[in-house]
């Protein structure tokens, strides 16, 4: 579906288009009325100028091309003509027809008759004929005549003149048509930051800060605003609790499987299989927690801060089994995650690091044009290219010697997908084992 910005750019060049070509059609008719009518009136004034000098020579026609002066007239086939013809049929030219004759108006009556015929040498001409009848009593046909070629060059200079101006005025009605869908479009872009920042800070949108027509959807939208920060908070809520009710029965269960062990009983299959269900519930609920908060928040989580706490927390723990943690943060980074989602994610990565590092594992975030990146590396022995997707699979261990549950990596990848982020495997160029980088919008 085309956007409203497209919609407005069509809808302004076709109206844009119509108005010009109507306006155009509309201009260009008058405006050959009026050179018509403006040639009509010059042929007119020379009959009329004609008339005049014929009523003085009626009685001597042929001094009449001396009394009526004018250059075009004396000029063979100059565009310009007269003739005048008597009661006995004798016709009396301007020396511009040089010997050709212009064809009178058929039933012509007293009237004065415009025309368009035929001139000398097929040329197409405009003419005037009127039937004069002088005081002596003698009747005469007059006529005056000049090319057509002027008139259509008169009409062609206007219209190549105004067609820039058309051109101009269908531009600028473009341009109207975007600067209004802008200046309509501005409420619907504003409303939309605002549901982005007022979803985080748990306001209500104000329906008197937009316009009448968007003000019942800002209303609909406060509601639907309330309502998923029910839902979101509810199901949070009930993965809270779920994961707080199931923690007093493994604890219990572990402590009987430590008792029995105590007493001689084999119990490490029960303990493996009581740590998977541990882990399995962890990711579900992990799991449901980011699919009601991934798409929906728009909040900004302090990663700096996130990562020097876990910096610390791990550094002690691999000092208790002699290695060594390396962190390089910088400072100031934050991604549109929610605080808990992203420290499980860096959690699980650093705790896999620790486990499978020989003596050192790094850990480092900085800014790129992509976004945030975040990489773990260790010194471990590393994954093959070949199994690195397969380790990031639900519950898929390569190497059972160390302790776990092969669900941390397929954790942190659930997590990451529901914000839009990725989890990548690779080996260290600078410690040798696996590198795990996580790119996330910033």
């Amino acid at each position: 579906m085309l956007s409203l910005r497209q919609r407005a750019l069509l809808g302004g060049i076709a109206s844009g288009a119509l108005s010009v070509g109507v306006g155009t059609l509309v201009v260009f008719s008058y405006i050959n009325t009026r050179v018509l009518e403006q040639f009509d009136g010059a042929l007119q004034d020379r009959h009329t100028q004609l008339v005049v000098g014929l009523s003085t020579t009626t009685d001597d026609p042929e001094t009449l091309r001396q009394l009526v002066f004018d250059p075009a007239y004396s000029t063979p086939y100059s565009g310009r003509y007269w003739q005048v013809t008597d009661t006995t049929g004798a016709i009396y030219t301007s020396a511009s027809l040089f010997d050709e004759k212009i064809a009178e108006p058929p039933l012509a009556s007293g009237e004065t008759t415009i025309w368009n015929t035929i001139g000398p040498d097929r040329e197409a001409i405009r003419s005037v004929y009127q039937k004069i009848t002088f005081e002596d009593g003698t009747e005469w046909g007059v006529t005056v005549a000049e090319g057509r070629s002027e008139l259509i060059n008169e009409r062609s200079a206007a219209q190549r003149n105004l067609l820039p101006v058309f051109g101009l005025v269908g531009l600028i009605g473009v341009a109207s048509s975007l600067l209004l869908m802008s200046a309509i479009v501005g409420p619907l872009r504003k409303l939309r930051a605002d549901v982005a920042h007022r979803w985080d800070q748990g306001d209500d949108l104000v329906p008197e800060d937009y316009p009448d027509e968007v003000s019942p959807l800002v209303e609909d939208l406060n509601k639907l605003l309330h309502r998923n920060r029910e839902i979101v908070t509810g199901s949070r809520r009930q993965a809270a609790d779920l994961a707080h009710a199931l923690k007093t029965p493994t604890a219990i269960l572990r402590n009987e499987l430590a008792d029995l062990s105590d007493t001689g009983a084999h119990t490490e299959p029960a303990e493996d299989a009581l740590t998977r269900i541990d882990a399995q519930l962890g990711r579900s609920l992990a799991r449901m927690r980011a699919s009601n908060t991934g798409e929906l928040t728009h909040s900004k989580t302090d990663l700096s801060n996130s990562v020097e706490r876990l910096s610390r927390l791990f550094s002690v723990m691999a000092e208790r089994e002699g290695k060594t943690l390396i962190s390089d943060c910088e400072t100031g980074l934050r991604v549109r995650m929610d605080p808990q989602d992203i420290e499980e994610v860096i959690g699980n990565l650093l705790d896999n690091a620790l486990k499978w590092s020989r003596t050192t594992f790094q850990i480092t975030a900085k800014r790129t044009d992509r976004g945030i990146e975040i990489c773990v590396e260790d010194d471990g022995p590393g994954v093959p290219e070949d199994q690195r997707l397969e380790i990031l699979r639900s519950g898929n261990r390569l190497d059972t010697s160390v302790q776990g549950t092969g669900l941390g990596l397929s954790i942190s990848v659930d997590l990451l997908n529901a914000y839009g982020g990725n989890l990548e495997l690779g080996t260290s160029e600078k410690l040798g084992g696996l590198t795990c980088e996580v790119r996330i919008g910033m």
